[in-house]
């Protein structure tokens, strides 16, 4: 019986939270019956019909007529845009409009916007000066092995066949790299950018520490005629064994792209060893000898920039120190370096061994002073002084404002004529020897005392281009600019207007710093550029940009691309 009426109870109890739960359920049906959209605007009836244009490539100024549908019940309420680029609409029905490119378009999408909303239609493809190289053969570009490292392409060096070593920090490219054979930050392509792998031997590449090589130099004189300098952050070449990271950042290549070495056994003129080390494991009879990197140099921190001037190198970069291997008290596993305190620069003969007559002070036995901020960038003239670039303000102890030039003996150039130089960072540097300008770039509002929105066109001697006025950057900022063997000048960056232009992140200038007519007809590019390579051609140029480059004129380049430029 007292089980039946707790059985009762629970029965009821039961029963009232159901009701309660279902009194609840209906507030919040009754809550939730508003239209949570109510008051929003109404979707529009346009719609884009055509999916390109006809011609694929139109001019910039003429006629184009597209299929689109719901315009008439808008009629002299709406307006049209070429790449944000307004356009004049001359004629319209409820199912075609048409309207005239404006002369200042670029290559990018076309819409409509109406009270309020936007309707996109396809890609207007403005043809002009400048193009992406179609037969261009890079596909899938520079990438990464394991999907996380580095892909940047950092430099280029176009070779006297026509082919082009490229350098990174990228270990897959046009997907040829693998785990076990990876494209260490290295690889060939052929003139029109076929992934080539012939008559190279450049194995795993740069191993260890960042794995990547970001300048590459080729040597044109001397006893190491023909081969190749390369630098960066790296402590092997082709190895991983742990006893053989014995490179700090820098090697020399042979011609094929093989490590340049020498062994015990080679000899000095007077039958001296080359690699005289010790063993002190005298039964491990392979240990009595080595192979080792026949240019003993290296520094302690990464290598932004290398120059080869007659048989020296000069090595540029973010260390503190140099070192060279000392083989009398090295073996075949550990190696024993000397080291010298040598700021941000060196200087050093064709065995790597250190030319102490730069940048070095004989009294304190280490290096002057160097800059009190980083070297971004550096170019060599034709002379073998560097012009150094970045966020310095000093330079041994001299004021230079991010911008200054050395002696030979790496001393500050006091003739060189920046002046005032720059009140921000100098991202980029660059020479061109068929005008024998300099182009600088960066975030600086002001250049030698002249309003600048981060770019500069300098004569050879430093001193400001006095024709070249530019106009406000704005939307980002210029990190990449050369100027053309034409006088014309390409920048690259972050920025989308030039004045009161459009151009996202791409533009060619005239050398008076206006927008060259005819050749701004691209669309947005993004990423960065570190280096050009400019061909003569029938009429023209061919220009190819590397860097890390995600899109450009609506294509996806992959670090790398080829751009057609007409006179």
């Amino acid at each position: 019986m007292l089980t039946n009426i707790k059985y009762k109870i629970s029965l009821l109890v039961a029963t009232a939270v159901c009701l309660a739960s279902l009194m609840v359920a209906c507030k919040k049906s009754e809550g939730l019956a508003d239209d949570p959209y109510a008051g929003g605007k109404q979707v529009l009836g346009i719609t884009f019909i055509s999916k390109s244009t006809d011609p694929d490539i139109v001019t910039a100024g003429t006629t184009l007529n597209l299929q689109v549908k719901g315009l008439m019940k808008y009629k002299d309420n709406f307006k049209l845009y070429v790449n944000e680029i307004e356009a004049e609409v001359l004629n319209y029905t409820d199912s075609t409009i048409q309207f005239k490119v404006p002369l200042v378009a670029s290559t990018g999408s076309v819409w409509i916007t109406s009270q309020g909303q936007s309707f996109f239609g396809p890609i207007v493809k403005i043809g002009g000066k400048v193009s992406v190289d179609p037969s261009f053969k890079i596909v899938n570009g520079a990438g990464s092995v394991s999907g996380a490292g580095g892909t940047t392409v950092y430099d280029a060096e176009k070779l006297p066949t026509g082919l082009f070593w490229l350098t990174g920090s990228f270990s897959n490219f046009e997907q040829k790299g693998t785990t076990a054979l990876p494209n260490g930050g290295i690889v060939q392509i052929d003139a029109d950018g076929a992934y080539s792998t012939s008559g190279v031997s450049f194995g795993k590449g740069a191993v260890g520490a960042g794995q990547t090589i970001y300048s590459i130099n080729r040597i044109t004189t001397g006893s190491q005629n023909g081969k190749y300098i390369v630098a960066g952050s790296f402590t092997a070449y082709n190895s991983t064994r742990t006893n053989r990271q014995t490179l700090n950042n820098i090697v020399r290549l042979n011609s094929n792209g093989s490590l340049d070495t020498i062994k015990t056994a080679d000899k000095d003129a007077l039958g001296n060893s080359l690699v005289p080390i010790v063993n002190p494991k005298p039964e491990q009879l392979w240990k009595n000898g080595d192979t080792v990197a026949a240019f003993n140099a290296g520094v302690d921190g990464m290598v932004r920039k290398t120059f080869v001037f007659g048989e020296q190198i000069y090595i540029i970069g973010n260390f503190q120190n140099f070192k060279r291997m000392y083989y009398p008290n090295s073996t075949y596993d550990d190696k024993v370096y000397d080291v010298t305190r040598m700021k941000q620069m060196v200087r050093v003969n064709a065995d790597g061994s250190m030319d102490s007559t730069f940048h070095y002070n004989n009294n304190t036995r280490q290096s002057a002073a160097g800059g009190n901020g980083a070297i971004i960038d550096a170019m060599m003239q034709t002379d073998g002084k560097l012009i150094l670039v970045g966020s310095f303000s000093s330079f041994n102890g001299v004021t230079a404002n991010r911008i200054v030039r050395l002696n030979l003996d790496g001393s500050v150039d006091q003739s060189f004529n920046a002046g005032a130089g720059a009140d921000g960072d100098v991202y980029s540097i660059r020479y061109n020897a068929t005008t024998n300008k300099i182009v600088v770039c960066g975030n600086f509002t002001s250049f030698n005392g002249k309003a600048s929105s981060g770019l500069a066109l300098l004569n050879s001697d430093g001193s400001t281009v006095s024709t070249f006025t530019g106009a406000l950057i704005t939307g980002g900022l210029a990190t990449f600019a050369s100027q053309l063997n034409n006088g014309k000048i390409l920048v690259t960056g972050s920025f989308n207007k030039y004045g009161d232009y459009l151009r996202q992140g791409f533009m060619i200038l005239e050398a008076n710093g206006q927008l060259a007519v005819g050749y701004n007809n691209t669309g947005g590019f993004q990423g960065r550029v570190y280096d050009m390579i400019e061909t003569p051609v029938s009429n023209g140029s061919q220009v190819v940009l590397v860097g890390d480059i995600s899109r450009f004129n609506s294509i996806l380049p992959h670090n790398v691309l080829r751009l057609i430029i007409s006179n």
